[in-house]
């Protein structure tokens, strides 16, 4: 146990590994959240902590808080201290050179988030009867005392479910960011999705689909008993080549991470394979629950015009439609998947600096910044491909922040 606190007759601990917790009470308290996908399960971090992807010098140093009252697990809060700012998604290498240019250390810092995935999600779990506030109250508390002598220098939560208010009421400011995810209209085949699609859109993405199918490539999509060890062996091969390539590195997550997919969450886990001839070429790992389809982790062998947008985009799209899933998240960034049906969708994240000075000017920096996210989004929304009738029926315009939510 690395630190215990006291307050108002709670008793809050910050935990080194996730284990001391322990399953059964952290899936308890997941089970109640209405989003966040498989990454808020016991078994996803903890397969991150077993297997080397945090920990040790991966600049994701485990730091998870426990809520208790008369020895009743109340809530927890997934939590890292970070030594750098790789993994993270929501960028802040700005905030962290303004520190050093004033001669102060911005690492570490402390983040909720799920490592290497920027999914929204809840980075606060508790029992339904509890209060989202005063917990966020004594968590908040509990994170001052221990910074102090831990030299954290701010707390962040990222990519949390959009209920900021209880932050707001902290003095805690939000960041606004965009993603692209595809939303699930009821459609009952790919092709009702693509008549929402203007003409001249359908007749692109029918031509790509077809120029792959045309290269003599063959294209499955794996989930449960039909995967095997040897496909995701084949599918290590493809990420850890892609990203050796891309960044000169194997990858964030390790191969005992996948195999452990394959083992503790088989009914999580979707597997797109493109094969040539007797030889996988490229793969796409998909995660997925009730909430929704998650596309992940992308690789190749080989550079095949149109396989990433089939396996990563449109055999997700066939996947979420086929499953019934609600929506499907390929990923952050990217205004490439705006033509491809993806709607863009507002992220939050919350920001704390210790140092007032510093907290202020970030505060003031975020206010400035809204204005710019709010108008990128607005521009994405005006590109989408559908056509007028899908946008007048279905597309949420008023998917904004009101001008009164604070930064």
């Amino acid at each position: 146990m690395a630190y215990e606190v006291n307050i108002q007759g709670y008793c809050v601990r910050c935990l080194d590994a996730i284990s001391d917790i322990g399953q059964t009470e952290w899936d308890t308290l997941a089970a109640h959240a209405p989003t966040g996908g498989p990454f808020i399960q016991y078994n996803w971090l903890a397969l991150m902590e077993e297997t080397g992807c945090v920990g040790h010098d991966t600049g994701w140093q485990p730091a998870h808080w426990a809520l208790y009252r008369d020895d009743i697990l109340l809530g927890v809060m997934p939590g890292y201290i970070k030594t750098d700012s790789y993994g993270e998604y929501v960028f802040d290498h700005g905030w962290a050179n303004a520190y050093h240019q004033h001669g102060f250390a911005y690492y570490p810092k402390w983040i909720a988030a799920v490592p290497f995935t920027p999914v929204t999600g809840p980075r606060i779990l508790l029992r339904p009867d509890t209060d989202t506030e005063t917990c966020l109250t004594i968590f908040h508390e509990a994170l001052e005392s221990w910074a102090e002598p831990s030299g954290i220098s701010s707390f962040h939560w990222l990519f949390h479910a959009h209920d900021y208010t209880q932050f707001e009421n902290q003095s805690i400011p939000t960041r606004l960011s965009v993603q692209f995810q595809w939303v699930n209209r009821s459609y009952t085949c790919f092709d009702d999705f693509l008549a929402a699609l203007t003409s001249r859109k359908r007749r692109d993405i029918r031509k790509t689909r077809k120029r792959v199918v045309s290269d003599g490539i063959v294209i499955e999509t794996l989930t449960g008993d039909i995967l095997t060890r040897e496909h995701i062996k084949a599918f290590i091969a493809c990420y850890q080549d892609t990203y050796l390539k891309r960044s000169g590195h194997k990858g964030y997550l390790t191969p005992s991470f996948f195999y452990g997919l394959l083992e503790r969450m088989p009914d999580n886990v979707s597997l797109v394979m493109a094969k040539l001839g007797d030889d996988y070429i490229a793969a796409a790992l998909f995660l997925y629950d009730n909430t929704g389809l998650y596309g992940r982790y992308w690789g190749c062998l080989q550079d095949v015009d149109s396989l990433h947008f089939e396996c990563c985009y449109f055999r997700g799209i066939d996947f979420a439609i086929k499953h019934k899933l609600p929506i499907f998240n390929p990923g952050t960034q990217g205004e490439h998947k705006i033509l491809r049906g993806f709607e863009p969708t507002f992220c939050y994240s919350q920001h704390a600096m210790r140092h007032p000075d510093f907290h202020q000017a970030v505060e003031k920096f975020l206010h400035q910044e809204k204005p710019v996210i709010q108008q990128y989004f607005n521009q994405a929304q005006d590109v989408l491909p559908f056509n007028n009738d899908y946008l007048t029926t279905f597309v949420n315009t008023n998917n904004k922040p009101s001008d009164s939510d604070h930064t």
